[in-house]
């Protein structure tokens, strides 16, 4: 029963987590494009530098999408 109630208080943090995350995109993409700019992490007060949010960039298409916003966040 303890585990039970363990797994369930874990997978509630997890979702809580991921929603949080999205939640803090969507405040992060200002112009509500499906990405985020440096300059618009930065100003969600993300204190990322330039090489950073280029390392963040996975794609290398100079924003992040969701799921690397995402990644971002959780390190």
């Amino acid at each position: 029963m303890k585990s039970i109630i363990a797994a369930a208080i874990t997978a509630s943090l997890i979702f809580a987590a991921s929603s949080a995350n999205a939640q803090d995109f969507k405040t992060a993409d200002t112009d509500a494009d499906q990405q985020v700019t440096l300059e618009e992490a930065n100003a969600a007060g993300l204190p990322w530098t330039e090489d950073q949010f280029l390392s963040l960039d996975t794609d290398a298409n100079g924003t992040l999408s969701a799921e690397e916003f995402a990644n971002a966040v959780r390190q």
